[in-house]
């Protein structure tokens, strides 16, 4: 028995080895931050009433000392659009916690939201920037405020180190954007390119990146651009739309339709985009389907003078000359500095028998413009038929002058030359080199001439028929624009007795 206890004692352990040691209590969670996990699983689930709820209960548990409730419900009103109430409780989220560069940031959005308050943002931002030198986010914010208060070199130089610290496609479109609105469109070009490299599935950039081509005439390199957009996406519907004006610009009326077809799912209440249909009717001789479109557009986007301006250049093919000068007296309201505005507004002036004030109008579009050699031949005619020959001759040479420095005859209608070529002889200055070379020739079928009382001579008004490309929010373009080239009748050359008499109203194909 004694060696049996023995054995057992020898395989007992001693109580001081079954004892362990408890394990560590959980550690208490500060009152402030008791329910923050809470907040934020209602949060990202947007489940805003139950959020905001919480939020209120742990408020008024911690006296309003909790920074993350703080925060959240500020998020959350800027979400409801109520920016100044946001902007008071972020402000009090940076007194809770002065260092975190994090509250800054939503400091500076909340003011950039608040009434475009951008120079109080970007002050804000560069004290977050103190805090934290390298969130390229801080950086990229600083840029798009240096651009909406045009100081455009700090937007490079902080757009630039955004990219630095962290490559994203809106800093690449942000820092394109400068150099559209700079004008430099090389650099421009430049900068997307990179951007789609970096991004090459980017919808936005490759549409952009094709308009910039669009712009620069270099219709192949937009177009490739443009269709790769299409191919990732085949429903966004601005590279649609830059892609059938591309194709409304050479004249394909039908195919331009057919994409436009498609866009009008995506947008069907785009002002551009039934501006646009409405001049491919204008191109297939549709006139009253043209006004249809146009009219509609004008009635969502009623101060967009490029809508009004063709407008007012259907109504004058149609010879309404009193709407088309409603049309076009609105669109130089809206747009004073267009000098074929001025032009077409004269030639429904003349058809009104509004000799003073067409003559007027004429004035100011021959200020306005540098280029256009139309303007000048339209006044000289008009000038003419008033037999002041002299104006008339004075016109005429500036008409030549303005062509010789460019190819712009090259483009003009077979009849236009022909019209310069007799009034020169009208005036007697002689022919130039100027008008030897043939005219092109009009694209599908669009030169014709129909029955009229008017005599030959009839001078054409350049009317370049408006498409949008894009709407507006690239703000470039929100904006870049193709044109077309269609022309209108403006006035009757009083014939000398030995001249022939033949009907004729052209319009130039656009091109």
């Amino acid at each position: 028995m004694a060696d049996d206890n023995a054995s057992l004692d020898g395989q007992l352990p001693s109580s001081s080895e079954i004892r362990k040691p408890r394990p560590k209590k959980a550690p208490e969670i500060p009152i402030q931050e008791r329910r923050n996990w809470l907040i934020h699983l209602h949060y990202i689930r947007k489940d805003y009433e139950t959020c905001k709820g919480i939020i209120k209960e742990q408020l008024q548990e911690t006296r309003g000392m909790c920074e993350y409730a703080v925060y959240v419900q500020a998020m959350i009103l800027r979400l409801e659009g109520k920016i100044q109430q946001s902007l008071d409780l972020f402000q009090s989220c940076a007194v809770l916690n002065p260092g975190s560069s994090e509250n800054l940031k939503q400091v500076g959005r909340s003011l950039r939201s608040a009434s475009l308050r951008d120079r109080a943002a970007i002050e804000v931002y560069n004290e977050a920037s103190q805090l934290n030198a390298k969130d390229w986010e801080i950086s990229h914010n600083l840029g798009v405020c240096y651009i909406y208060t045009k100081d455009f070199r700090s937007a490079k130089e902080q757009l630039n180190i955004a990219l630095e610290l962290s490559k994203h496609d809106l800093t690449y479109m942000m820092l394109g954007k400068i150099y559209l609105l700079e004008g430099d469109h090389d650099k421009a070009i430049e900068v997307y390119r990179t951007a789609v490299e970096f991004s090459p599935e980017n919808t936005d950039l490759l549409t952009t990146f094709g308009l910039i081509y669009l712009l620069q005439g270099k219709y192949q390199k937009a177009f490739e651009h443009l269709g790769n957009a299409l191919t990732y996406d085949p429903n966004n519907f601005k590279a649609i739309l830059a892609a059938g004006s591309m194709m409304q610009t050479h004249g394909d009326y039908d195919v331009a339709m057919n994409k436009y077809r498609v866009a009008a799912y995506a947008v069907p209440e785009s002002a551009p985009l039934w501006n646009n249909i409405g001049m491919c009717f204008f191109g297939n001789k549709k006139y009253v389907a043209a006004i249809s479109c146009l009219k509609r557009a004008n009635y969502l986007s009623p101060f967009d003078w490029k809508v009004l301006y063709n407008l007012g250049l259907v109504h004058l093919t149609m010879q309404q000359y009193a709407s088309a000068f409603h049309f076009l007296s609105a669109a130089i309201n809206l747009q004073p500095k267009t000098a074929e505005l001025y032009m077409l507004l004269a030639v429904a002036l003349t058809h009104m028998d509004d000799w003073e004030n067409a003559k007027l109008s004429y004035e100011q579009a021959v200020s306005l413009d540098e280029c256009n050699p139309l303007i000048n031949l339209n006044f000289a005619v008009l000038l003419y038929n008033q037999e002041d020959k002299e104006g008339a001759r004075t016109q005429y040479l500036d008409m030549e002058r303005k062509t010789m420095k460019s190819s712009h005859n090259a483009e003009w209608d077979p009849e236009l030359i022909e019209m310069a070529q007799k009034l020169a002889s009208h005036l007697q200055v002689g022919e130039t080199s100027v008008w030897t070379k043939p005219g092109k020739e009009s694209k599908g079928g669009q030169h014709s001439k129909t029955s009229s009382l008017q005599q030959l001579g009839t001078s054409q008004a350049l009317g370049q028929a408006m498409s949008s490309a894009a709407s507006k929010s690239i703000h470039l373009a929100a904006g870049l624009k193709a044109q077309a080239k269609p022309s209108s009748s403006s006035m009757t050359l009083h014939e000398e007795p030995d001249m022939e008499n033949s009907p004729s109203t052209d319009r130039e194909n656009p091109e």
